[in-house]
């Protein structure tokens, strides 16, 4: 998301800068790079085809569709059926694959029937042109009613250290096998909000990030955090969350 222009809209201020953040991101052995046909619109899938292609065996990209751009900075749900499969075929095309592993409908479309929405879906499974198919900003009943007609591999909904939302979201996927991606993970404006986590950071020896991301980890194994970055030192500190170990009363006080 945040290798695209201002507003996620348009090419970035520094195209070879974005180059480098995806394929450092390979070096670190990330091996699943979430992205959508409207982030640009279409920008970010063309990039990371460009950085990317032909891409390592054990590399994941998930995109999503269902959501329109009509201006920069705005977002507009569309679930119609055409507009689905137009989306799913730009972004074959720009990511230059001939199946989506993981492709993932930004928004239902509340002024679209959710059967149309969902029917479409099962079609790009049985053509093979998606392999697995995930929601966004979703409740539970609307899983419930998802996976009526195809298997619900993941939910992105924004989630983080201090938004919780859904956590009746995270605690439904845990007990489902349902991967969690939360978007917004970091909620970088709060990250120099001083308290508990600052304390946490000066005892892992940490940044706030690090242990915001290292929270979200511990929370729950069904967790796949997405952090978005354009920049290649953000993107390492990110990664070295991973390394971050919580204890249960460092997780206790954060929570």
């Amino acid at each position: 998301m945040r290798i695209t222009g201002k507003g996620i809209f348009g090419p970035p201020a520094d195209l070879d800068g974005a180059i480098r953040v995806l394929r450092r991101a390979v070096e670190l052995d990330i091996n699943l790079i979430d992205t959508a046909e409207s982030y640009g619109p279409h920008v970010s899938e063309e990039l990371i085809a460009k950085a990317l292609s032909p891409y390592p065996d054990d590399l994941v990209i998930a995109t999503k569709g269902g959501m329109d751009r009509p201006a920069p900075g705005r977002w507009k749900a569309n679930g119609r059926p055409e507009r689905l499969r137009a989306e799913l075929e730009g972004s074959l095309r720009r990511l230059r694959l001939e199946r989506i592993d993981l492709w993932q409908l930004h928004r239902i479309d509340p002024d679209v029937p959710e059967d149309e929405q969902f029917g479409v879906i099962q079609e790009f499974i049985r053509e093979g042109l998606v392999r697995h198919v995930g929601l966004s900003e979703v409740t539970v009943d609307q899983i419930e009613r998802a996976s009526g007609s195809f298997e619900v591999a993941t939910v992105q909904n924004r989630y983080n250290l201090f938004d919780r939302e859904w956590d009746d979201v995270v605690e439904y996927c845990e007990s489902h096998g349902i991967g969690f991606i939360p978007w917004f993970p970091l909620n970088v404006g709060k990250l120099d909000d001083g308290g508990e986590l600052a304390a946490v950071a000066a005892e892992r020896r940490a940044t706030p990030a690090q242990i915001a991301l290292a929270w979200l980890l511990k929370r729950s194994p069904m967790i796949l955090p997405i952090p978005g970055t354009s920049s290649v030192a953000h993107l390492d500190e990110n990664t070295e969350a991973a390394a971050v170990q919580l204890s249960d009363e460092q997780f206790a006080r954060l929570s």
